[in-house]
């Protein structure tokens, strides 16, 4: 006799940087490319890794305090994404956890998608090469709808091709906007606080309705000792 989890929720959605993927080492690499190549100091990785979730935006903040209405700021960007693109996948991996998670959820036959505000250009790339792409039922980027989180569009979309009704869904993530959009689109959420967790509110203000500190929470909260099943 073996136990067969089952989950309360319909589906479960994830945040891509900060939330299933520890992708800062290699942001980080990009933003400091920039630095370099203009013969600057390179920033410490523990300064630039809480301002990943937050993209090009946020790391050309942290390294040059520049805000897009720079007129520098386009240039820096469309370097920062080049230096990116070239390198996506040298330091970046799965949370310590999370492949399990994953296994445990595809075993279960558990829907699972990923919900990103990464622009389709890397998104897509980056999760074909960490294999996560082919196995999710659904990987929205920040362009694939005509919003990005927090509106609630791109949860509402991933849950439409997903056959999932969000009400029933779970929504995990690093940032206050992943929780405003889950809670928009009517998902119970998850705070990750493992994240990068790089806005001003903690993570324990963002009206979450579960906060986590490691990723090996989630198992508890998506599979409850009490809906295990013998078969």
């Amino acid at each position: 006799m073996t136990d067969r989890l089952v989950s309360p929720y319909s589906g479960v959605f994830f945040d891509l940087d900060g939330t299933l993927a520890d992708t800062a080492p290699d942001l980080v690499a990009a933003a400091n490319q920039l630095l370099i190549a203009r013969k600057l100091e390179p920033k410490p990785y523990e300064l630039l890794r809480p301002r990943a979730s937050a993209g090009a935006r946020g790391l050309i903040f942290g390294a040059f305090a520049m805000g897009t209405d720079h007129p520098d700021f386009n240039t820096l960007r469309d370097e920062f994404f080049s230096n990116y693109e070239k390198a996506l996948l040298v330091n970046s991996k799965l949370f310590e956890g999370i492949a399990h998670l994953l296994d445990q959820m595809d075993a279960a036959q558990t829907p699972w998608g990923i919900i990103t505000n990464k622009s389709e250009r890397f998104t897509n790339p980056l999760t074909d090469l960490m294999g996560l792409r082919q196995r999710a039922v659904a990987t929205i980027s920040g362009d694939t709808t005509p919003y990005s989180k927090p509106h609630p569009e791109p949860i509402l979309h991933a849950a439409r091709i997903a056959n999932v009704d969000p009400t029933k869904a779970l929504y995990v993530g690093d940032d206050i906007r992943d929780v405003v959009a889950g809670r928009a689109a009517g998902m119970q959420t998850i705070a990750a606080a493992y994240g990068y967790c790089g806005c001003d509110e903690p993570p324990d203000e963002w009206g979450a309705d579960y906060l986590i500190q490691h990723p090996s929470e989630l198992m508890e909260i998506i599979y409850p000792s009490r809906n295990k099943t013998a078969i």
